[in-house]
């Protein structure tokens, strides 16, 4: 992502000796536009952009505030022979907390306690879990949780998607990544225009440490890193907005006309109803013993999804309706990921329905990765490093931008300014007819399925088309109009 030199302001590269200095270059309406366009986008959007990074760096380092925070709930001190019946470990949950009904069960594995998810109402969306050592039945603690994630791990990522402010909140992040795409892409076509125009790309992915101090200097740091971070960033942004308020409401409506949605699993029995199911319902007398059935039923189900290969770490759904089955999903999203899933009948232990991941449509696939890779787990520790890195190289990025405008404002007594000036306006006049046709309906099909970019846009070329029909009519003919070539 870089800004080239702005019209109006040249600012030529010293000539070797006897070498005569290369004209200045008039700079083409697509390139003035796309300029003015990278230039004010940062500008504005950068403060959403370093938010987000700050925010998402923050993330990055969960699992390890994670364990910091909440190891005595999360691991066991001990690791024994072999685990207790779930049954035991379930009912031990249920004696902690007799209130709710469970929803999931993870069964714990080696150092791993066993978590007991519990649906309260009062806590609205989110979930009352209580971790069990899987050995002896002990009960590790108790956290208020949010799909399986910590109260840090939750606390953080509010702060990233919506800083705290609901769904007004969540705009911040979805402008931050409806525009990261294009000022990534933006930057890069113009720092190529800059290379190609030179006849050399000897600095297009190393800084030109020759260049004198300024913003030459400067914009050789901002230009390059942003070439390296391009792919990153362009990954986060399209991650990004698949969850978003807008672009993401949009992006399911795409998968469901593709038929590309995340397959969902039958759980119905046709033979009858299922066993019985704990509905968090008064727990005394017979309702005891039918929490001791249900218990009873998590052993029957694990064996099952284990004798139908479900690997390694699961969770179990027991059934929330009558008549229907219990499923069991592997929850390993390190890669390579175990997604599977099967539909377990309780009583008769047989599994009745199944969808594994290789069977996903494509779509689904690459989404699910996607959000793994984006939340910083696909790749264990060294996802975590690669986001870390994206989100400072972002940072030093909008920082040199910031520098780069202030650099290059007039110092001369008679001219001396806060802040450089804009490139110039005036580009959207000076384009062929044929990219106006070819370029409108895509920007506008772009701007609709990105609200949060079309609105923006559309803002922007409103007012510069403005701004620039005033100007023209009290300086006179367009910097774009034909020059005359006769003499």
């Amino acid at each position: 992502m870089s800004v080239t030199e702005l019209p109006g302001t040249p600012t030529p590269e010293p000539a070797a000796t006897g070498t005569p200095a290369r004209p200045a270059r008039r700079t083409s309406p697509f390139g003035a536009l796309l300029l003015r366009l990278h230039f004010y986008a940062g500008l504005l959007v950068a403060p959403f952009l370093v938010v987000a990074a700050l925010t998402g760096l923050a993330y990055t380092v969960t699992p390890q505030l994670d364990a910091a925070l909440y190891g005595d709930q999360l691991t066991v001190a001990r690791v024994g022979e072999r685990p207790l019946p779930m049954a035991v470990q379930v009912g031990a949950a249920r004696n902690a907390h007799p209130d709710g009904g469970i929803v999931a069960v993870q069964p714990g594995d080696g150092d791993r306690s066993t978590r007991v998810v519990f649906s309260v109402p009062e806590l609205g969306e989110r979930q009352h879990t209580v971790y069990v050592d899987p050995y002896t039945a002990r009960i590790q603690g108790q956290l208020t949780t949010w799909f399986g994630s910590t109260p840090a791990t939750t606390w953080l990522d509010d702060l990233h998607r919506n800083l705290h402010l609901g769904v007004v909140g969540r705009h911040y992040s979805e402008l931050a990544a409806s525009w990261l795409w294009v000022l990534a892409l933006g930057g890069v076509v113009l720092w190529w225009r800059r290379r190609a125009a030179r006849s050399t790309a000897r600095h297009l992915l190393v800084p030109d440490l020759s260049a004198a101090r300024g913003v030459r200097r400067t914009r050789g740091w901002h230009a390059t890193t942003g070439i390296w971070l391009t792919v990153g960033l362009l990954f986060l942004s399209a991650t990004g907005l698949t969850w978003s308020r807008y672009a993401g409401a949009n992006f399911g409506s795409g998968l469901d006309a593709l038929d590309a949605r995340t397959p969902e699993i039958s759980t119905s029995l046709a033979a009858g109803p299922a066993g019985p199911v704990d509905t968090g319902g008064d727990h005394h007398g017979a309702a005891g013993a039918s929490g001791v059935v249900e218990s009873a039923a998590v052993d029957r189900v694990l064996a099952a999804a284990r004798a139908a290969g479900l690997t390694g770490p699961v969770e179990i759904a027991p059934a929330q309706q009558p008549g229907s089955a219990w499923t069991v999903t592997q929850i390993d999203n390190t890669w390579p990921v175990a997604k599977d899933r099967v539909a377990v009948d309780p009583t008769a232990a047989t599994v009745t329905a199944r969808s594994d991941f290789a069977d996903w449509p494509l779509l689904a696939q690459l989404s699910g990765l996607g959000v793994q890779a984006h939340m910083g787990v696909l790749l264990g520790p060294v996802n975590q490093v690669l986001l870390a890195a994206l989100a400072l190289g972002l940072l030093c990025v909008v920082v040199w931008g910031y520098r780069m405008w202030w650099q290059r404002r007039p110092t001369r007594a008679d001219r001396r300014a806060l802040a450089g000036t804009p490139p110039a306006r005036g580009g959207v006049r000076g384009l062929p007819w044929w990219v106006l046709v070819a370029g409108v309906p895509l920007i506008l099909a772009v701007g609709w399925a990105l609200p949060l970019f079309g609105l923006p846009l559309l803002a922007f070329l409103v007012v510069d088309v403005a701004v620039a029909a005033v100007a023209r009519r009290r300086s006179g003919p367009s910097p774009w109009a034909p020059v005359p070539t006769g003499r």
